[in-house]
């Protein structure tokens, strides 16, 4: 697999996924493109390379006057930072959780947040721009999108980030589960957590991913990376979570501060051998913020 190759989502009908080339590599960022009576994109990336979506567009035959929508699952910059591009290159409305619509039409704070939190992988980015507001559909829980020949269920799933949402194809069995179902690693052929501030919450996690796993999928489209098959993913997810949290509060209590704990972590990591040193610990680094703070916030209300 190459940046930028498009793939058809075996289980789904007409449903195909490109990778983005997130942080410059291979099966780390997905956008699934449906080729319905109302065509769709879920998820648009960082909105550094937007020419791969539209090149996926181009190869499976949809116009920018064609396309109905654009749904990023949340408003983390590495699912919505080309919703500006799409919605400027074509004539679709933007769908979003309510929770997270301010933020794409006034981004500054977005992306100040996102610069606090990626460090020096901010090169990657794409500073994003307003999407006019009348552009913008807000979603909620319990809406139905219609693509003309089939319907995406919407769930909100707060757990990872309060603005994010999924999405069922119960007509296909399958489920656009944002970072609500953790991050599936194709060369490991594991999923592993995501836990980045500064919405992050444990029980919330797993009631979200509880959520799916109620839903019964024969497939999950992970924004990371790639639609797989959905049997025991959810489990694998809730107790790789568990294990991650248990594993922070421990070395909470070890070491004095951050950095020590992302080079102890790092150690231990296999990432690094897919992702790289770079991203692997720019990903152990937000990972780690994001229970410290649900840990600090936990005692406190404790």
């Amino acid at each position: 697999m190459s940046i930028g190759d498009v793939y058809a989502v075996a289980s789904v009908p007409d449903c195909y996924y490109v990778d983005v080339g997130l942080y410059g590599r291979t099966e780390y960022g997905s956008v699934y493109v449906c080729d319905t009576k109302r065509p769709a994109v879920i998820d648009t990336g960082l909105g550094t390379n937007p020419e791969h979506i539209l090149d996926a567009l181009d190869e499976v035959g949809i116009g920018p006057d064609e396309l109905a929508y654009v749904i990023p699952t949340h408003v983390h910059l590495d699912h919505a930072g080309g919703a500006w591009v799409l919605a400027e290159e074509t004539d679709a409305t933007v769908l979003a959780h309510g929770a997270g619509v301010k933020h794409l039409v006034d981004p500054e704070r977005l992306w100040a947040g996102t610069k606090a939190a990626v460090g020096d992988r901010i090169e990657y980015y794409t500073e994003p721009e307003p999407i006019p507001e009348e552009r913008i559909t807000a979603l909620e829980g319990g809406d139905e999108i219609d693509l003309g020949d089939r319907t995406l269920d919407v769930y909100h799933a707060p757990g990872h980030a309060f603005h994010q949402a999924i999405f069922h194809d119960a007509g296909s069995d399958a489920v656009f589960a944002a970072d609500a179902a953790g991050i599936y690693v194709p060369e490991l052929d594991r999923v592993i957590e995501t836990s980045p501030p500064p919405g992050f919450d444990l029980e919330t996690v797993i009631e979200d991913a509880r959520t799916i796993d109620a839903l019964a999928p024969e497939t999950i489209c992970y924004g990371h990376f790639g639609p797989v098959s959905a049997e025991g993913r959810i489990d694998e997810y809730v107790e790789a979570t568990k294990r991650w949290v248990e594993a922070v509060e421990t070395a909470r209590a070890e070491f004095d501060d951050e950095d020590a704990m992302v080079e102890h972590f790092r150690e231990r990591a296999d990432t690094p051998d897919v992702w790289g040193e770079r991203s692997a610990a720019g990903e152990i680094r937000m990972n780690l913020q994001g229970v410290l703070r649900y840990l600090d916030e936990r005692d406190e209300r404790t």
